[in-house]
């Protein structure tokens, strides 16, 4: 495709999956997928990233508001829940949070929800930290599951396009070179394998709305 005059704007919301815990910027998945969009002929800005390290779904939402983006954007990613889950909080607290969460995503992509790209909650149970800490990993699986499905459910209700990651994080996500030196958080070359995945679902979404025209 062409490649717009004007850059166009990502934003991505999340947890210590999105700010890349323990990998250099450039390595950052946002990053990597801004990257993996202008080698398709996106005229795509750097990411603006709103993410810390062990948030979850209210702390993100406080994160929001303390950052306070500026939409319209062209394209928001959302990935957020892992420490919802880790922490024990409930599913239903979950659902009302993450769904307040994507309703915010959408409007910061100007009210599109075909601009808005959520990414699964990966599966940490089978890395050496969750071994070290003596982690059920089939608990953490079925948890991480529920999680899932959750967020996959209140993406159908709004028409927002959900990734799954999970089964990458689970094939061979324990391997050495799969994560970085905590032997929890995704290294750089785990995280182009989501970003292979997670390429389509964004290329449709700044190809899926001519115009964004309403500020978040």
């Amino acid at each position: 495709m062409a490649a717009s005059a004007t850059p166009q704007r990502y934003l991505a919301l999340g947890d210590s999956y999105t700010i890349g815990e323990g990998v250099a910027s450039e390595q950052r998945w946002p990053v990597q997928l801004a990257d993996g969009l202008r080698a398709y002929g996106w005229n795509v800005a750097p990411p603006q990233i709103v993410a810390t390290t062990g948030w979850t779904t209210d702390e993100l939402q406080a994160g929001i508001d303390t950052a306070a983006p500026q939409g319209p954007f062209e394209l928001v990613s959302l990935l957020i829940g892992v420490n919802n889950q880790y922490r024990g909080r409930s599913l239903d607290e979950y659902r009302t949070q993450f769904d307040a969460l994507l309703q915010r995503a959408i409007a910061f992509a100007g009210g599109h929800a075909a601009r808005v790209v959520v990414l699964s909650i990966p599966d940490w149970g089978l890395t050496p930290f969750a071994r070290a800490q003596g982690g059920d990993a089939a608990l953490i699986t079925a948890q991480i599951d529920a999680f899932n499905s959750v967020a996959a459910d209140r993406c159908a209700v709004h028409a927002v396009r959900f990734v799954d990651i999970t089964a990458i994080s689970r094939d061979g996500g324990d391997a050495v070179d799969m994560l970085v030196d905590d032997g929890l958080h995704p290294s750089g070359a785990m995280y182009a394998r989501w970003t292979t995945v997670a390429l389509p679902a964004a290329r449709d979404a700044l190809g899926a709305v001519g115009s964004v025209d309403t500020i978040a």
